[in-house]
């Protein structure tokens, strides 16, 4: 039994203003005669049924456990399960952590956030499939930035993630319980997501291994998301050859992911980089609009030069290039981001007008939760939702639309730069991690939570693959180099990561 019915004549006219039209009387008595004919066609779609994905493993033992701060003093886990996957596979014996944005049959998902609450998924992202399918085991969802727009660890409903090398300091996000739980070794690998450099970051904040695939390379299905341009996500370790261990297992085509091509081609990651060459054998490029941003603290410029300058006395031909562009990289990310991400919260969490499959239990909940717990929404998104309304609304997308053709020429800047080398080098990061702050002001919240973007959101645009490895520390805490490479070609930096992370020890 279909529960839809006409709108009102007050109604039609409500919703027609919203796009400018100011309907007549007669017009008004038309509408209202024809529109009960029209959603007879959708009373049918009420009657007919659709089907999730399936879930494998459905006789899983599902063990939820809120753990206690003995166990978790990080505060990275929301909460602990365990799924057992396939008995034996690449993956045998690895226990991994998802990003709480990842759907997990039966398990509730928070967001990190009380905005939604008690939302409970009904099947597995994508990822999660495969990662069961290669024999590892999911033990714990783990903790994130709110709604996963922040990059400092500090903004989930569930309380900040502290850094792992120094308590007084964030882990990062808005993985940042992913990057945690990693570096104190509560799972072995885990999955985070990144559409600005939230894997990278608090890889590099916390010192593990972090990688953001080329964007399509890895489904995005079952994932929540900020807009289907820029979403990304892939594992974080602390080695490289278990980040690539992990991208074997989940990259490939998703006939159920809007954000892949037809074609996805992938490689024998673990393969390369079990057999990436000495340091004489690799060609890195150093970025220099990668260092002295405002945001920059030397220490953290000096350590990455450090890092490469060892690279260079290893073997490696170690060059400088200039992508002038890059400066502007966070700007077009802006851009893109804060109508992109409006647009998915008016597509109620998911969007619209792409192929693949929709959560309409997900696009119910956020639809539901968006309307009455909008003021709990973090200070990230209250900016962007107002920022992102008004310039559709009054500048008609015109930005957008300006830095989506932007990000193309970056896409072909960086391109050219590769062209002569492996890989691009830089700072993941401009600073270490940033202090734990008691009561930061709202003001403090939203400063604090893009500050670290400069060298990772602009590949979040244009879409190559980047790794953050840990290259050293500055006054204790620990400094990330990322290394970016060609698209979907995400073998050769992560066998350039192995050979720094052989190199710097």
């Amino acid at each position: 039994m279909s529960d839809l019915t006409p709108p009102t004549r007050e109604e039609i006219v409500e919703y027609a203003a919203e796009h400018h039209m100011d309907l007549t009387a007669e017009e008004v008595d038309t509408l209202a005669a024809v529109i009960p004919e029209v959603l007879g066609a959708y009373e049918r779609l009420d009657e007919l049924s659709t089907s999730p994905p399936p879930v494998a493993y459905p006789d899983r033992h599902v063990e939820e456990v809120d753990p206690d701060d003995a166990a978790d003093p990080l505060n990275a886990v929301i909460r602990t399960c365990v799924v057992e996957g396939a008995d034996a596979g690449p993956l045998e014996g690895y226990d991994v952590g998802l990003k709480d944005n990842v759907s997990l049959a039966d398990v509730e998902t928070t967001f990190g956030s009380d905005v939604l609450s008690g939302y409970v998924p009904r099947y597995d992202a994508t990822i999660v499939t495969r990662l069961l399918d290669a024999g590892a085991s999911i033990t714990a969802k783990l903790n994130m930035e709110n709604l996963a727009f922040s990059g400092s660890g500090e903004m989930s409903a569930y309380g900040p993630v502290v850094n792992p090398h120094d308590d007084g300091h964030l882990a990062g996000g808005s993985s940042s319980g992913s990057a945690a739980a990693v570096a104190s070794g509560l799972v072995d690998v885990a999955i985070g997501g990144d559409q600005a450099g939230s894997i990278r970051i608090p890889a590099a904040w916390c010192g593990c291994v972090g990688h953001k695939p080329t964007h399509g390379l890895v489904p995005y299905t079952g994932i929540l998301g900020l807009g289907r341009t820029f979403d990304h996500t892939g594992p974080l370790a602390s080695s490289v050859a278990d980040c690539a261990r992990v991208l074997d297992a989940i990259a490939g085509a998703d006939p159920l992911d809007p954000r892949q091509n037809a074609a996805v081609p992938t490689q024998a990651y673990a393969d390369r980089v079990e057999s990436a060459p000495d340091a004489d054998g690799l060609t890195i490029g150093v970025l220099t609009e990668g260092f002295g941003h405002e945001e920059s603290d030397p220490g953290v410029d000096e350590t990455v030069r450090e890092a490469l300058d060892a690279l260079d006395d290893a073997g490696a031909t170690v060059t400088e290039v200039s992508v002038p562009m890059h400066r502007d990289g966070l700007a077009i990310w802006n851009g893109v981001a804060n109508e992109g991400t409006t647009a998915t919260i008016a597509g109620e969490g998911v969007g619209h007008f792409a192929d693949g499959y929709y959560d309409t239990d997900l696009m119910a909940a956020f639809a539901e939760a968006r309307r009455e717990n909008a003021d709990a929404y973090p200070p990230t998104i209250k900016l962007v939702a107002t920022l992102g309304a008004y310039l559709s609304e009054e500048y008609h997308s015109r930005y957008y639309a300006k830095a989506q053709n932007l990000s193309r020429e970056l896409s072909e800047a960086y391109d050219d730069a590769l062209a002569d080398v492996d890989v691009l080098a830089m700072p993941t990061t401009p600073q270490t991690a940033h202090e734990r702050l008691d009561d930061p002001s709202m003001a403090q919240i939203i400063s604090r939570a893009v500050d670290m973007l400069p060298n990772t959101a602009p590949f979040d645009v244009t879409g190559h693959p980047a790794v953050s490895v840990p290259a050293g520390a500055s006054d204790g805490l620990p400094v990330g180099l990322m290394l970016v490479g060609e698209q979907f070609d995400d073998a050769t930096p992560l066998a350039a990561a192995r050979v720094a992370e052989r190199t710097l020890g």
